[in-house]
């Protein structure tokens, strides 16, 4: 028999080392750095999932950070959980989500998947949900903005795939590769 909650916590560790490996090598400015239109960039990312971890993992099951961030407000859609301040370094951000992963990791041990738990910023008739629910939704949300992360890193420096095999873009492969995908949309210019 398969052990669910075990396979959907051993992904969701895999995807915390994705996520954090995506922050090697760089500088406190290329960690920060918005990337985006809308602002997205590694460090920002790394500091909203702390939050999620505590969060879903945590909050909703009564088990709230022993310490809180710095950035946690009462409402949590006045957050500043996207981007970085000055006083916010890097070693902060990640000792913050790694606290907050051993917290989730606690919570997901002790608690079976279909206990309880309450979100409270969620709409009315919709709070009430389980651990499974939630556990599921921070392994989306984990994997989702590693992948946002893959993207950016790529962007910053050309760096792709995981922190055991990294690669670069600017390999001959990746360029051939590039050169045909371009022609494949030259085909439909206007």
């Amino acid at each position: 028999m398969v052990d669910v909650k075990g396979e959907l916590l051993r992904v969701l560790r895999g995807g915390r080392v994705t996520m954090l490996g995506k922050l090697d090598g760089l500088s406190e400015y290329d960690v920060r750095r918005p990337m985006t239109p809308t602002g997205t960039n590694l460090l920002g990312l790394v500091k909203h999932l702390a939050g999620i971890e505590y969060g879903y993992l945590g909050e909703s099951f009564g088990r709230p950070p022993v310490e809180r961030p710095s950035w946690f407000r009462d409402d949590p859609y006045a957050e500043i959980d996207m981007w970085a301040t000055p006083d916010e370094s890097t070693e902060y951000i990640v000792r913050v989500y790694q606290q907050a992963c051993a917290h989730s990791d606690a919570t997901v041990t002790v608690l079976d998947l279909d206990t309880p738990g309450y979100v409270a910023h969620w709409p009315e008739g919709r709070r009430d949900t389980t651990l499974g629910v939630l556990l599921i939704r921070v392994l989306a949300d984990t994997t989702q903005h590693a992948g946002h992360a893959d993207i950016v890193r790529e962007q910053l420096d050309g760096r792709i795939g995981s922190t055991d095999a990294p690669g670069s873009a600017n390999d001959p492969f990746w360029q051939d590769q590039k050169t045909e995908v371009q022609k494949a949309a030259d085909a439909f210019r206007t």
